[in-house]
């Protein structure tokens, strides 16, 4: 699946949520009837670096990053300690490979938050991501009430 697959898959999956362009990427926000300028942040799509976010190497071609928000509780129990945040232009101070793809890791920047990300997931990663997709969508619709 490309990235454009994913974002229609995503917008067909889980009603409420919309795209909107930030930041370099398409963010994804839990915003049922546009009731918030921009909604709960629920999961992105990035497909090129930034001046602050270079660590997955975007820029090659074809390359591009799931990110989802999974919550800290769910991320200890995948990763474990939750590290601490990155200085500004930093990534966190883990021993990961950003740049492999199709492998499951913690976002770059934004693992102290509890978010994870995946670069190029492929048809077969669908049964982990929608776990991780249901979840972020139960937690946004927690936090938008």
């Amino acid at each position: 699946m490309n990235a454009i697959e994913w974002e229609t898959w995503i917008l067909k999956e889980y009603p409420g949520v919309i795209v909107l362009d930030a930041y370099r990427e398409r963010s994804i926000f839990y915003n049922p009837n546009g009731t918030k300028p921009k909604g709960i942040y629920f999961a992105t799509i990035k497909e090129s670096d930034g001046p602050n976010d270079k660590s997955s190497h975007l820029d090659r071609e074809g390359v591009y990053r799931l990110s989802i928000g999974i919550g800290k509780k769910k991320y200890q129990e995948i990763f474990g300690k939750i590290p601490d945040r990155p200085t500004k232009g930093g990534v966190v101070n883990i021993d990961i490979d950003f740049q492999e793809i199709r492998k499951l890791t913690p976002h770059p920047i934004y693992a102290w938050l509890g978010w994870v990300c995946i670069n190029n997931p492929e048809e077969k990663e669908k049964i982990l991501i929608r776990d991780l997709f249901d979840l972020s969508y139960d937690n946004c619709i927690k936090k938008y009430k």
